[in-house]
């Protein structure tokens, strides 16, 4: 997920997708990629802890970047936009797919 020129018009296209798709609370899939730096990584995992997480994380093949994987359960689609802001205003140099 790249944002668009206008943040606020891509993330009321998101809501109305994920209202669409699923019936909440659900399981949703973040993926983020970040700059292989650990105190990066770990703060997009600190972002989601103590929400019963399942995190993966791979490295890039040049080691340059990491994928980071979150599998978690939500309550709507308001929270699941609601992680995605923190991540990106907490994160510097993150990318959110």
């Amino acid at each position: 997920m790249s944002e668009s020129k206008n943040p606020d018009e891509f993330y009321a296209k998101l809501k109305t997708q994920l209202q669409d798709t699923a019936i909440w609370p659900s399981e949703y899939l973040y993926k983020f990629i970040v700059p292989s730096k650990e105190e990066k990584i770990k703060g997009v995992e600190d972002i989601f802890d103590n929400m019963g997480a399942v995190i993966t994380t791979k490295k890039s093949k040049k080691g340059t970047y990491t994928s980071v994987s979150i599998n978690v359960t939500m309550q709507n689609p308001d929270a699941v936009i609601s992680k995605y802001k923190e991540v990106g205003q907490k994160i510097e140099g993150v990318i959110s797919l």
